[in-house]
């Protein structure tokens, strides 16, 4: 029992994969940035890979409750930095973002770029998309490490975050990677350790 809780609190932790990060990163990004007074968080696309135990009904809806969940870690990670002043920009409240965006009809009728500035009325835009995979349970990853003495990867991501700035009508910043999560990972605990890693290359975040 007590190498069983050890190995769940170790994996709360997220574990990076080993491979490199792809970031696009504009030669103006940082001065589009500064300007922006207020920023969007757009809902963010979800897929999850299928699974012969979940309908295909069900399986929408548990992605459009996860597109939920990221919107509000994300929007609360940023709105912690800017209380911590490293950031400048000020954030759309979700609820005004997702209103706007439910009478314009998205994300059933698809927008550009450019039309989710103009609708959401911001100066700067935050996109994102998340690919999640279960490889195994969270049981059978906890039985492999009490058997073995070896940790499983329980979620596996594949994220994409950009920034584009609604005046000059265009993608000023763009961070892809995979990353894994281990037993007890939630949307809170990944994006944490998402926004961590790509901060760091972010515009928004004062260094």
């Amino acid at each position: 029992m007590k190498l069983l809780k050890q190995f769940f609190f170790l994996g709360l932790t997220l574990v990076l994969m080993s491979s490199c990060a792809k970031i696009f990163y504009s030669p103006d990004a940082n001065s589009l940035a500064t300007k922006q007074k207020i920023i969007a968080i757009v809902p963010p696309s979800v897929s999850i890979a299928a699974s012969k135990k979940i309908t295909a009904e069900a399986m929408i809806e548990q992605q459009k409750t996860e597109s939920v969940n990221f919107q509000k870690e994300i929007y609360s990670w940023l709105l912690k930095r800017k209380m911590q002043g490293k950031m400048i920009q000020e954030i759309q409240e979700l609820e005004t973002t997702n209103a706007k965006l439910k009478k314009a009809g998205y994300p059933e009728t698809p927008l550009t770029t450019e039309e989710l500035c103009e609708v959401l009325g911001v100066d700067g835009i935050m996109t994102s998309t998340f690919g999640l995979s279960k490889p195994m349970s969270e049981g059978a990853a906890i039985a492999i490490a009490v058997l073995f003495g070896a940790g499983a990867a329980t979620n596996e991501v594949h994220a994409s975050l950009s920034i584009s700035d609604c005046s000059a009508k265009k993608l000023i910043w763009n961070y892809d990677h995979k990353f894994s999560g281990g037993v007890g990972s939630n949307p809170a605990r990944l994006v944490d350790g998402l926004m961590r890693n790509a901060s760091k290359r972010m515009p928004y975040i004062i260094q």
